[in-house]
């Protein structure tokens, strides 16, 4: 499902008038009629004091375009408040609602670092892994550093071959000690190794393994 972009929204149902108060909307978010929940939602994308309405809409909301909108929203948003309410998400046992929440996330760089720390301690691996994800659109330093940071800990090899994957892609050359170290922390799991070689190698343009 692909979200829309930060910013204002370009079609009229997601205009919000700048005389408009954010009763009449918020209010609509709990209306039995699906479009009219949409549209709500859609309007209220810019209207940092509607994160507490479209939080609660979220987590009663069974419509999925309705659904995908207030994710939307939240994202246009893009205030520490809105982070906070779709972090939940990331846990959710419907592949499409987590997979629409990493995208969300993902569209607030800037204000999703300051969380990735707790979330690469969270007890739940698959939380760790999806974390790892969220990485992928920050600066390729900082990007660096914080995966770098959950691999020098890390004891799940699974969380570990996410990050690697990440790092294939947005990773800098000061992240090639800590794959190394890594691989041979896990040299009883030849998959882990060989991602790893296969980072470094695209790291730094080699042809080779990357391990030598």
């Amino acid at each position: 499902m692909p979200l829309v972009k930060r910013g204002n929204p370009t079609s009229p149902a997601g205009a919000t008038p700048a005389h408009e108060g954010i009763a009449s909307y918020t209010s609509a978010l709990a209306n039995p009629d699906p479009d009219t929940r949409w549209t709500a939602a859609r309007a209220l994308g810019a209207r940092a004091e509607a994160v507490p309405a479209l939080a609660a809409a979220l987590s009663t909301e069974g419509v999925p375009r309705v659904r995908e909108a207030i994710m939307t929203a939240l994202m246009r948003v893009g205030d520490n408040a809105s982070v906070a309410a779709l972090l939940p998400y990331m846990r959710s046992q419907d592949a499409s609602v987590r997979s629409s929440a990493i995208e969300a996330l993902q569209a607030m760089p800037d204000t999703i670092q300051p969380f990735m720390a707790r979330l690469f301690q969270d007890d739940d691996t698959d939380v760790r892994i999806l974390a790892s994800e969220l990485a992928r659109n920050l600066p390729a330093d900082d990007a660096t550093r914080i995966l770098c940071a959950l691999l020098q800990d890390e004891q799940h090899p699974n969380v570990c071959a996410a990050a690697i994957d990440v790092l294939a892609e947005v990773g800098t050359s000061a992240a090639v000690p800590v794959l190394r170290a890594c691989a041979q922390r896990f040299s009883q799991m030849p998959f882990l190794p060989f991602a790893v070689s296969l980072a470094i190698a695209r790291i730094t343009g080699s042809e080779g393994s990357g391990m030598e």
